[in-house]
């Protein structure tokens, strides 16, 4: 039995004489630092796609500014006619004297030095002049040592004066991308767009302090929900203790957890889990034991230390691809089925009185509401028997469908089973308010009717389509619905809203819409 419990743990050798607590801190550490480390590589590899955007825009601005100065240089400062020199004069392949060469040096010196100032990033933090001093350090920096190779290289035809207005070039150049990058970022931080929900555990002195800085900054992009405390004191802003953790969370849509008590392991470690569980960003003020923190990165927001302990949400590029996408195939959608849509509406005028678009309230992301649109498919006065049909519900939980439902016209019967009803909702995509591929937007009053289990659902943009469209759409159980949105929400990537997408079409062929 020794034998056995000594070859499964990693530290026998190490630990032959520790005690039972040293063991499972070891083992525990070992077990999360490896969890950690692997969400923070998840959101490594989302960073990278963005910073070589970035890098691509200077390399195309540094090679746009070298071009035009030498042609302005060459082509206006030393005319040999009227018209100055023609373009194969100055840019052919013989007269360019290694210019090419060592526009190539330069642009990877100026990635270089923007590299070591950090300016392939946005930090909210950090002012526009500040960012644009940090880039006229690096250019200058990239600039003498580019010289300076033209100095050892000996080579007598590079323009030194070229050089030095290519640099005063790009110190404009570089600087202003950036504040307009810089700009839009934060306007739209500013409007409330993206921004992160907050719930601060500790309603203390640093708590309050770090809650007063993010509001007095909203170009940072957080939004306070409220505090939790061991001791709430009636203040309407302490949403309950640490018992209430779970609770609090699901039904005020957190986003992030900033820990702002003085160090309790076994706090942390609760915290940790809870937090891994319903994918929170987790973070501590200003320190953690019981090897928490290692591989931790940290940052400082407002000149307060932070920890990233734990950080799983869905990337936001691949979110910004997500909308790409749901744009250009919603127009294109929209632009294809307008016949359809035309012979549609002549379908339901001709067939029952009343308008072709039905518009009804549901429930989106964060639990916002908004007007959903489809193609009306039932009589005039079907909501008002709505409460008479409850009790033949056929579907279980807090959600209603009737197979047979008799408010359904004739065209809403054919319009329902191959699903051109819900083209409309197309307007929705384009709107923001859905997604084409999410789970799908439920009623008020069956949003209602849920549990704060079932409003993890919101934590995404309602879709068109979705998992349990494709694989239980016939399935009368609610819990089976709400499992499958889970799990599309846990799993996302584009890859799947593409399989989605893909098998949804073959659905819709096979009639299987009610």
């Amino acid at each position: 039995m020794n034998g056995s419990a000594t070859k499964r743990t990693p530290y026998n050798s190490a630990a032959a004489g520790a005690p039972p607590r040293e063991l499972f801190a070891r083992n525990w550490t070992e077990e999360h630092g490896r969890s950690v480390q692997h969400s923070s590589q998840r959101r490594a590899r989302g960073g990278r796609v963005r910073q070589a955007i970035y890098v691509l825009i200077d390399v195309i601005l540094v090679c746009a500014a070298a071009a035009t100065v030498y042609g302005l240089h060459f082509g206006l400062a030393r005319p040999t006619t009227s018209r100055g020199l023609s373009l194969w004069q100055m840019f052919g392949p013989t007269n360019m004297h290694g210019y090419p060469g060592f526009l190539v040096l330069y642009c990877s010196l100026v990635v270089m030095a923007c590299i070591s100032q950090n300016l392939y990033r946005t930090p909210r933090e950090l002012s526009a002049l500040m960012e644009s001093v940090l880039v006229a350090k690096a250019v200058f920096l990239s600039t003498a040592l580019l010289v300076v190779f033209i100095f050892t290289s000996g080579n007598r035809e590079i323009s030194r004066l070229v050089v030095v207005l290519v640099g005063a070039v790009n110190v404009v150049s570089l600087s202003g991308w950036r504040y307009a990058k810089r700009k839009f970022v934060l306007s739209r931080a500013e409007r409330g767009l993206g921004q992160s929900r907050v719930l601060i555990i500790g309603a203390g002195k640093m708590g309050r302090a770090f809650a007063s800085w993010l509001q007095a900054n909203p170009h940072l992009g957080y939004e306070i929900c409220g505090f939790l405390d061991a001791e709430p004191n009636g203040d309407k802003k302490v949403l309950g203790t640490m018992q209430d953790f779970r609770r609090v969370v699901l039904a005020h849509f957190v986003d992030e957890v900033f820990v702002t008590l003085p160090s309790d392991c076994e706090l942390i470690k609760q915290v940790f889990f809870e937090s891994r569980k319903l994918r929170l960003n987790l973070h501590v003020l200003p320190e953690l034991y019981d090897g928490l923190a290692w591989r931790a990165p940290m940052h400082n927001i407002g000149g307060f230390p932070i920890l990233e302990l734990l950080g799983e949400p869905i990337p936001a590029d691949g979110l910004a691809l997500k909308r790409a996408i749901d744009i250009i195939l919603s127009v294109l959608g929209l632009v294809i089925a307008s016949p359809l849509l035309l012979l549609a509406s002549i379908f339901i005028l001709l067939d029952s009185p009343g308008s072709v678009i039905y518009s009804a309230s549901r429930v989106g992301k964060k639990g916002k509401r908004f007007q959903c649109y489809k193609l009306r498919t039932m009589v005039p006065s079907a909501e008002a028997q709505r409460e008479e049909l409850l009790k033949v519900n056929e579907r279980q939980g807090p959600f209603f469908k009737i197979e047979d439902d008799p408010r359904i016209t004739r065209s809403g019967r054919w319009l329902r089973k191959y699903s051109i009803d819900e083209l409309p909702q197309l307007i929705n995509v384009l709107l923001g308010d859905m997604s084409l591929v999410g789970p799908r937007p439920h009623p008020v009053e069956d949003f209602e009717q849920y549990s704060l289990e079932d409003l993890r659902r919101l934590e995404v943009k309602p879709g068109i389509t979705g998992l349990w469209q494709t694989t239980a759409r016939r399935h009368p159980s609610f819990e089976v619905n709400m499992k499958l949105d889970l799990d599309y929400i846990e799993n996302w990537s584009l890859l799947l809203d593409l399989k989605i997408l893909l098998k949804t079409f073959p659905e819709v062929y096979r009639g299987g819409g009610s």
